[in-house]
């Protein structure tokens, strides 16, 4: 079916709160086909994608190898029976996140202890923590998952979590989801466990140092946070911090390099949980195999999705085996956490094969490359003279422009509208943050250098013509004489 057949039909069939559709047809596209870096549409369209599918994409859409295991496990064995009956690749994912991150970890972090110590070598056997996982769909259930850990290991219901988060809109997660947006039409039904503070931004990744509007918090730093998380902790029964290290739908915020750490103490010193929901930021994405690595914070907790799989849905919560031995009962063959999909064979076997591709072509250490070369290219982007001011930031291949207009409000209508029309030219880009002036750029780490130079021209060719444009709209409001009347 051609794109205005399939959008017809979808009015007609889907809840209208879903897909948002202009009425001329001009947004959004549908997707036909996927392959690498590029997308093509109903229409035969081809078009570079720089979101990767919400980050999904991780190693590129259809991943020949990621592709392959999915099809072989569904000849074999297409579902199994989550919490009863379990299928070996279950045992293996499980095994597989334990490695990268528990295990790896506390590796590393008995290598620079040593290191500090002066230790004379550092070859030597340690024993390595190991992770367990729940195995989940989505990544709100991931987060959910840590959350009813956190309880039952503390007792504790308060959760501290941060403005502008977003761990998911399931009405669990949504306690700790800040946007009234998502939370206003539910609040009721709500049992509103999580308290909110600041989300300390870094000074020097980008952030635009403008008038901020009334209804926009003011940005803190991570002494005023303290402060804050202190007080609710002796105000309140709080049993865990959850935080994205890098906000993704959020904006593209990037906290300072002391904001986790410090969140690791303060969770020490009070007898909390620390929560990393690396959803977005998880598997290569922010040029570390998981942003906590660029201060060697080590959490809980950590949810993990999206990239997982490359494309099926599948994620985990993954925690200090010690931790989840504690908190949760063993089965005595009623699970009180389960889904009849949990750790489903496909997705497993799509996992597996997914971190594996990620390793062996070293995406990690392409995605810290590319996403150097990205922000220097980003910078370059504000016109002079403008009627916007521009500021990019990123980690890794995790970066936004944010779009402000002189006076300081968000350039909401202006940053929807350079999206739209670098749609039309074939790039796929999404806006983020409360009011939907950062453009974001999450592609899949297989992006050439030559696919990133080539957006980022097209994209200041796109902001410059729609500059002049409303600067040419403003001169001649200035020039038509005011009727008489």
């Amino acid at each position: 079916m051609t794109t205005k057949k399939v959008l017809n039909r979808l009015r007609a069939y889907e809840s209208r709160n879903v897909t948002f559709i202009e009425p001329d047809g001009s947004w959004p596209i549908v997707w036909e086909r996927a392959k690498g870096v590029h997308v093509w549409d109903a229409d035969g369209k081809k078009y570079l994608d720089l979101t990767a599918a919400f980050g999904v994409a991780a190693a590129g859409h259809a991943n020949p190898r990621v592709v392959k295991a999915g099809q072989k496990q569904m000849a074999k064995l297409l579902h199994a029976m989550g919490d009863v009956h379990p299928h070996a690749l279950k045992v293996e994912l499980a095994r597989e996140l334990s490695r990268i991150t528990f295990e790896r970890w506390s590796v590393a972090a008995e290598v620079r202890k040593r290191k500090q110590e002066r230790a004379e070598s550092v070859s030597f056997f340690t024993s390595a923590a190991v992770g367990k996982t729940i195995f989940c769909n989505s990544g709100f259930e991931a987060v959910e998952a840590a959350l009813k850990t956190a309880m039952l290991a503390t007792g504790k219901s308060g959760v501290i979590a941060f403005e502008g988060a977003y761990h998911g809109l399931g009405y669990g997660a949504l306690n700790v989801t800040c946007r009234d947006h998502f939370r206003a039409p539910f609040r009721s039904q709500l049992g509103e466990f999580g308290r909110f503070v600041p989300f300390p931004v870094a000074a020097d990744v980008g952030r635009l140092k403008s008038k901020r509007m009334k209804n926009e918090p003011p940005h803190v730093g991570c002494h005023e946070v303290e402060r804050l998380i202190r007080h609710l902790f002796r105000c309140g029964k709080i049993g865990a911090i959850v935080v994205e290290p890098v906000q993704g739908r959020g904006g593209i915020n990037i906290p300072p390099p002391e904001f986790l750490p410090l969140l690791r103490r303060l969770c020490d010193a009070h007898g909390a949980l620390l929560i990393f929901d690396e959803i977005y930021t998880g598997f290569g994405r922010t040029g570390k195999w998981f942003a906590c690595e660029h201060t060697g914070t080590v959490p809980d907790l950590i949810c993990l999705g999206k990239a997982l799989t490359g494309g099926f849905p599948l994620s985990a919560c993954v925690g200090c085996a010690d931790l989840m031995d504690a908190a949760w009962p063993e089965s005595t063959g009623e699970a009180i956490h389960t889904s009849t999909f949990l750790g489903h064979p496909v997705g497993c076997a799509m996992a597996l094969a997914q971190i594996e591709e990620i390793r062996s072509r070293k995406l990690v250490k392409r995605s810290a490359k590319l996403g150097n070369f990205l922000l220097e290219s980003l910078k370059s982007l504000n016109p002079q003279p403008s009627t916007l001011n521009l500021s990019a930031r990123s980690l890794g291949l995790m970066a936004g422009v944010e779009l402000r207009l002189c006076d300081g409000s968000p350039a909401t209508a202006q940053a929807l509208a350079i999206i739209k029309r670098m749609l039309h030219r074939g790039y796929i880009l999404l806006p983020e943050g409360e009011h939907g002036n950062i453009i974001s750029f999450t592609p899949p780490l297989t992006m050439t250098e030559a696919q990133l130079a080539e957006t980022v021209e097209a994209l200041a060719e796109v902001v410059k013509r729609d500059d002049q444009s409303r600067r040419n709209k403003a001169l001649t409001r200035r020039r038509t004489p005011k009727s008489n009347s």
